[in-house]
Protein backbone atom coordinates (compact mmCIF):
# COMPACT_ATOMS: atom_id res chain seq x y z
CA UNK A 1 0.00 0.00 0.00
CA UNK A 2 1.14 3.27 -0.95
CA UNK A 3 0.80 5.84 1.56
CA UNK A 4 0.75 9.34 0.43
CA UNK A 5 1.89 12.04 2.73
CA UNK A 6 1.09 15.36 2.83
CA UNK A 7 3.61 18.04 1.94
CA UNK A 8 5.31 19.61 5.28
CA UNK A 9 3.76 22.74 6.15
CA UNK A 10 5.41 25.80 5.07
CA UNK A 11 7.15 27.48 8.07
CA UNK A 12 5.13 31.10 9.36
CA UNK A 13 8.29 33.42 9.07
CA UNK A 14 6.10 36.22 11.27
CA UNK A 15 7.31 36.52 15.12
CA UNK A 16 5.01 34.43 17.61
CA UNK A 17 4.44 37.69 18.99
CA UNK A 18 4.90 40.52 16.92
CA UNK A 19 6.95 43.24 18.37
CA UNK A 20 5.76 46.77 19.03
CA UNK A 21 8.31 48.09 16.72
CA UNK A 22 10.08 46.48 14.06
CA UNK A 23 12.23 47.51 10.74
CA UNK A 24 11.14 48.80 7.80
CA UNK A 25 12.66 48.34 4.75
CA UNK A 26 11.95 51.86 2.37
CA UNK A 27 13.12 53.59 -0.35
CA UNK A 28 12.84 57.60 -1.04
CA UNK A 29 9.73 58.17 -2.86
CA UNK A 30 10.62 62.33 -3.40
CA UNK A 31 12.11 65.38 -1.71
CA UNK A 32 10.53 68.39 -1.09
CA UNK A 33 12.82 71.48 0.42
CA UNK A 34 10.99 73.36 3.24
CA UNK A 35 11.93 76.86 3.56
CA UNK A 36 15.55 77.59 4.27
CA UNK A 37 16.21 75.30 6.71
CA UNK A 38 13.32 71.99 6.59
CA UNK A 39 13.54 68.94 3.70
CA UNK A 40 10.36 66.70 3.72
CA UNK A 41 11.81 63.17 2.83
CA UNK A 42 8.62 60.96 1.67
CA UNK A 43 9.25 57.32 1.98
CA UNK A 44 7.21 54.15 0.25
CA UNK A 45 7.12 50.51 -0.14
CA UNK A 46 5.09 47.23 0.36
CA UNK A 47 7.00 46.88 3.58
CA UNK A 48 5.17 50.31 4.86
CA UNK A 49 1.68 48.27 4.94
CA UNK A 50 2.33 47.59 8.43
CA UNK A 51 3.27 50.50 9.68
CA UNK A 52 1.14 52.16 12.98
CA UNK A 53 -0.32 56.12 12.33
CA UNK A 54 -0.32 56.88 15.83
CA UNK A 55 -0.10 60.80 15.24
CA UNK A 56 1.01 63.18 17.28
CA UNK A 57 4.86 63.57 17.93
CA UNK A 58 5.09 59.31 17.09
CA UNK A 59 8.70 59.18 17.00
CA UNK A 60 10.78 56.41 14.69
CA UNK A 61 14.47 55.65 14.60
CA UNK A 62 16.26 56.34 11.27
CA UNK A 63 18.74 53.57 10.14
CA UNK A 64 21.41 55.68 8.38
CA UNK A 65 23.76 53.85 5.94
CA UNK A 66 27.05 53.60 6.80
CA UNK A 67 29.29 55.62 4.64
CA UNK A 68 32.87 53.65 4.59
CA UNK A 69 33.22 50.07 3.22
CA UNK A 70 31.49 50.17 0.04
CA UNK A 71 28.30 49.03 1.66
CA UNK A 72 25.19 50.73 3.55
CA UNK A 73 25.26 48.11 6.16
CA UNK A 74 21.54 47.37 6.01
CA UNK A 75 22.33 43.86 4.62
CA UNK A 76 23.55 43.25 8.19
CA UNK A 77 21.55 45.03 10.85
CA UNK A 78 20.00 43.25 13.16
CA UNK A 79 15.90 43.00 12.94
CA UNK A 80 15.02 40.30 15.44
CA UNK A 81 13.00 41.54 18.70
CA UNK A 82 16.44 42.31 20.54
CA UNK A 83 17.57 44.33 17.44
CA UNK A 84 19.20 47.09 19.80
CA UNK A 85 21.23 45.11 22.16
CA UNK A 86 22.74 43.30 19.08
CA UNK A 87 22.78 46.62 17.42
CA UNK A 88 25.22 48.10 20.28
CA UNK A 89 27.31 45.28 20.41
CA UNK A 90 28.41 45.33 16.65
CA UNK A 91 32.02 47.08 16.26
CA UNK A 92 31.84 50.68 15.53
CA UNK A 93 33.10 49.93 11.75
CA UNK A 94 29.99 48.18 11.24
CA UNK A 95 27.00 50.30 13.29
CA UNK A 96 24.95 52.33 11.13
CA UNK A 97 24.10 55.34 12.51
CA UNK A 98 20.43 55.76 14.78
CA UNK A 99 19.03 59.11 14.56
CA UNK A 100 15.59 59.98 16.42
CA UNK A 101 12.98 61.44 14.28
CA UNK A 102 8.66 62.43 14.28
CA UNK A 103 6.67 61.64 11.71
CA UNK A 104 5.02 64.19 9.94
CA UNK A 105 2.33 62.02 7.94
CA UNK A 106 1.19 58.61 7.26
CA UNK A 107 -0.76 58.16 4.29
CA UNK A 108 -1.87 54.40 3.78
CA UNK A 109 -2.80 53.31 -0.19
CA UNK A 110 -4.05 49.73 0.29
CA UNK A 111 -1.67 46.50 -0.04
CA UNK A 112 0.73 48.15 -2.02
CA UNK A 113 1.64 49.83 1.32
CA UNK A 114 2.02 53.81 2.03
CA UNK A 115 3.97 56.40 2.29
CA UNK A 116 5.36 58.24 5.16
CA UNK A 117 6.70 61.85 5.22
CA UNK A 118 9.44 63.27 7.72
CA UNK A 119 10.41 66.58 8.15
CA UNK A 120 14.57 67.21 8.35
CA UNK A 121 16.61 69.81 9.45
CA UNK A 122 19.46 70.52 7.10
CA UNK A 123 22.35 71.70 9.46
CA UNK A 124 25.81 71.46 7.01
CA UNK A 125 27.36 68.53 6.38
CA UNK A 126 29.23 67.18 9.45
CA UNK A 127 26.04 65.27 11.32
CA UNK A 128 25.28 61.89 9.80
CA UNK A 129 21.32 62.57 9.08
CA UNK A 130 21.49 66.07 7.77
CA UNK A 131 24.41 64.69 5.62
CA UNK A 132 22.05 61.95 4.46
CA UNK A 133 19.37 64.55 3.91
CA UNK A 134 21.23 66.52 1.82
CA UNK A 135 21.96 63.97 -0.77
CA UNK A 136 18.71 61.99 -0.20
CA UNK A 137 17.51 61.23 -3.69
CA UNK A 138 14.05 59.28 -5.43
CA UNK A 139 14.89 55.77 -5.08
CA UNK A 140 17.61 56.16 -2.42
CA UNK A 141 17.25 52.85 0.47
CA UNK A 142 16.33 53.68 4.14
CA UNK A 143 15.72 51.57 7.11
CA UNK A 144 13.38 52.73 9.33
CA UNK A 145 12.79 51.31 13.34
CA UNK A 146 8.68 52.23 13.75
CA UNK A 147 5.21 51.09 15.13
CA UNK A 148 4.39 48.02 13.96
CA UNK A 149 0.60 47.76 12.68
CA UNK A 150 0.39 43.75 13.19
CA UNK A 151 0.72 43.99 17.23
CA UNK A 152 -1.89 43.93 19.22
CA UNK A 153 -0.53 46.11 21.78
CA UNK A 154 0.48 49.11 22.58
CA UNK A 155 3.09 51.08 19.66
CA UNK A 156 2.61 54.61 20.59
CA UNK A 157 5.77 56.32 21.46
CA UNK A 158 4.92 59.84 21.74
CA UNK A 159 5.16 62.24 24.25
CA UNK A 160 1.75 64.56 23.72
CA UNK A 161 -1.00 64.24 26.11
CA UNK A 162 -3.16 66.57 27.47
CA UNK A 163 -4.39 65.94 30.99
CA UNK A 164 -8.15 65.79 31.18
CA UNK A 165 -8.22 69.18 33.42
CA UNK A 166 -6.75 70.94 30.42
CA UNK A 167 -8.31 73.83 29.11
CA UNK A 168 -5.50 75.39 26.99
CA UNK A 169 -2.53 74.00 25.57
CA UNK A 170 1.23 75.52 25.04
CA UNK A 171 3.53 73.56 22.85
CA UNK A 172 7.05 75.22 22.59
CA UNK A 173 9.78 73.65 19.88
CA UNK A 174 12.94 74.86 18.08
CA UNK A 175 13.52 73.63 14.56
CA UNK A 176 14.35 70.10 15.52
CA UNK A 177 11.07 69.78 16.79
CA UNK A 178 8.60 72.12 14.55
CA UNK A 179 7.76 68.85 12.30
CA UNK A 180 6.64 67.26 15.77
CA UNK A 181 4.73 70.57 17.01
CA UNK A 182 3.03 71.08 13.20
CA UNK A 183 1.80 67.06 13.23
CA UNK A 184 0.15 67.96 16.71
CA UNK A 185 -1.36 71.09 15.46
CA UNK A 186 -2.48 69.48 12.52
CA UNK A 187 -4.54 66.91 15.00
CA UNK A 188 -6.00 69.49 17.63
CA UNK A 189 -9.65 69.21 17.80
CA UNK A 190 -11.15 72.40 16.21
CA UNK A 191 -12.32 73.67 19.47
CA UNK A 192 -8.87 73.88 20.66
CA UNK A 193 -7.50 76.68 22.43
CA UNK A 194 -3.65 77.64 23.04
CA UNK A 195 -0.65 79.08 21.88
CA UNK A 196 2.61 77.69 19.57
CA UNK A 197 5.79 79.40 19.84
CA UNK A 198 8.69 78.12 17.55
CA UNK A 199 11.98 79.23 16.59
CA UNK A 200 13.41 79.04 13.71
CA UNK A 201 17.04 79.83 12.20
CA UNK A 202 15.76 82.03 9.60
CA UNK A 203 12.58 84.02 8.19
CA UNK A 204 12.29 81.82 5.18
CA UNK A 205 11.83 79.00 7.70
CA UNK A 206 8.15 79.97 8.60
CA UNK A 207 5.81 77.07 7.40
CA UNK A 208 2.35 76.71 6.23
CA UNK A 209 0.88 75.28 9.48
CA UNK A 210 -2.97 73.65 9.46
CA UNK A 211 -4.21 74.73 13.17
CA UNK A 212 -7.58 75.29 15.03
CA UNK A 213 -8.73 79.18 14.98
CA UNK A 214 -8.17 79.54 18.58
CA UNK A 215 -4.29 78.45 18.41
CA UNK A 216 -2.32 81.08 17.79
CA UNK A 217 1.12 80.45 16.25
CA UNK A 218 3.81 82.53 17.15
CA UNK A 219 7.15 82.34 14.65
CA UNK A 220 10.25 83.47 16.12
CA UNK A 221 14.07 83.92 14.58
CA UNK A 222 16.70 83.20 16.00
CA UNK A 223 19.26 85.82 17.87
CA UNK A 224 21.72 84.32 19.82
CA UNK A 225 21.98 81.00 20.99
CA UNK A 226 19.13 78.14 20.32
CA UNK A 227 16.48 78.20 23.03
CA UNK A 228 16.99 81.85 24.54
CA UNK A 229 13.84 83.54 22.75
CA UNK A 230 12.08 80.64 22.80
CA UNK A 231 12.35 80.31 26.80
CA UNK A 232 11.47 84.08 27.14
CA UNK A 233 8.40 83.89 24.97
CA UNK A 234 7.28 80.64 26.54
CA UNK A 235 7.55 82.04 30.13
CA UNK A 236 5.78 84.89 29.07
CA UNK A 237 3.12 83.05 27.57
CA UNK A 238 2.85 80.53 31.04
CA UNK A 239 2.78 84.04 32.79
CA UNK A 240 -0.73 84.92 30.37
CA UNK A 241 -2.11 81.72 30.40
CA UNK A 242 -1.89 80.02 33.87
CA UNK A 243 -4.33 81.58 36.36
CA UNK A 244 -2.22 82.36 39.76
CA UNK A 245 -4.51 79.91 41.67
CA UNK A 246 -3.06 77.39 39.70
CA UNK A 247 0.41 78.57 40.07
CA UNK A 248 2.19 76.33 42.80
CA UNK A 249 6.21 77.77 42.98
CA UNK A 250 9.12 74.96 44.27
CA UNK A 251 12.19 76.15 46.00
CA UNK A 252 14.23 73.05 44.44
CA UNK A 253 13.06 73.70 40.91
CA UNK A 254 11.50 70.31 40.32
CA UNK A 255 15.06 69.55 38.67
CA UNK A 256 16.54 66.08 38.97
CA UNK A 257 18.54 65.92 36.66
CA UNK A 258 22.07 67.51 35.98
CA UNK A 259 22.60 69.92 33.77
CA UNK A 260 25.22 67.33 31.57
CA UNK A 261 22.35 65.07 30.87
CA UNK A 262 19.65 65.70 28.41
CA UNK A 263 16.43 66.22 29.87
CA UNK A 264 13.64 63.66 28.90
CA UNK A 265 10.70 64.32 31.45
CA UNK A 266 6.85 63.13 30.06
CA UNK A 267 4.41 62.65 32.76
CA UNK A 268 1.86 60.38 32.68
CA UNK A 269 -1.18 62.30 32.38
CA UNK A 270 -3.49 59.88 33.00
CA UNK A 271 -2.25 59.13 36.25
CA UNK A 272 -1.23 62.34 37.53
CA UNK A 273 -4.03 64.16 39.86
CA UNK A 274 -3.29 67.21 38.67
CA UNK A 275 -6.12 69.93 37.97
CA UNK A 276 -3.80 72.32 36.24
CA UNK A 277 -5.75 73.72 33.33
CA UNK A 278 -3.02 74.45 31.23
CA UNK A 279 -1.04 71.34 29.25
CA UNK A 280 2.57 72.72 27.47
CA UNK A 281 4.63 70.43 24.92
CA UNK A 282 8.33 71.81 25.51
CA UNK A 283 10.95 70.40 23.11
CA UNK A 284 14.06 71.57 21.93
CA UNK A 285 18.42 71.75 22.61
CA UNK A 286 18.41 70.30 26.18
CA UNK A 287 20.26 73.07 28.13
CA UNK A 288 17.54 75.49 27.21
CA UNK A 289 14.43 73.46 27.96
CA UNK A 290 16.69 72.20 31.26
CA UNK A 291 16.78 75.90 32.15
CA UNK A 292 13.19 76.59 31.03
CA UNK A 293 12.06 73.73 33.32
CA UNK A 294 13.47 75.63 36.41
CA UNK A 295 11.87 78.78 35.35
CA UNK A 296 8.48 77.22 35.03
CA UNK A 297 8.35 74.87 37.81
CA UNK A 298 10.15 76.84 40.26
CA UNK A 299 9.57 80.67 39.38
CA UNK A 300 5.84 80.40 38.02
CA UNK A 301 5.26 77.72 40.01
CA UNK A 302 3.46 75.40 37.29
CA UNK A 303 2.88 71.42 38.14
CA UNK A 304 5.31 69.77 36.54
CA UNK A 305 2.94 67.06 35.82
CA UNK A 306 0.88 68.92 33.04
CA UNK A 307 4.15 69.79 31.61
CA UNK A 308 6.46 67.36 28.76
CA UNK A 309 10.06 68.57 28.78
CA UNK A 310 12.15 67.41 25.91
CA UNK A 311 15.73 67.86 25.05
CA UNK A 312 15.88 67.04 21.51
CA UNK A 313 19.19 67.44 20.87
CA UNK A 314 22.17 68.57 22.74
CA UNK A 315 24.83 70.86 21.56
CA UNK A 316 28.32 69.51 21.30
CA UNK A 317 26.87 65.80 21.16
CA UNK A 318 26.19 63.39 18.85
CA UNK A 319 22.43 61.03 19.86
CA UNK A 320 24.13 57.93 19.20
Amino acid sequence: MTVTLPPPARPDLRPAVEPAYRVFDVRVQRVRPLGHSFVRITLSGPDLQHFADNGDDQRIKLVLPLTDGGTDGYERFPRDLDWYAAWRSLPDERRNPLRTYTVRAVRHCGTTGCEVDVDMVLHGLEGPASRWASAARAGHRLLVVGPNRRCSGDTRAAAWAPQPSARCVLIGADETAVPAAAAILEGLPAHATGVAVLEIPSSDDRLPLSHPAGVHVRWLVRDGAPGVRLADAVVQEVSTLLPRASRHPRLDGGCDAADTEIVWEVPDTRAAATESPLYAWLAGEAQAITALRRRLVRDLGMDRRSVAFMGYWRQGRAEC
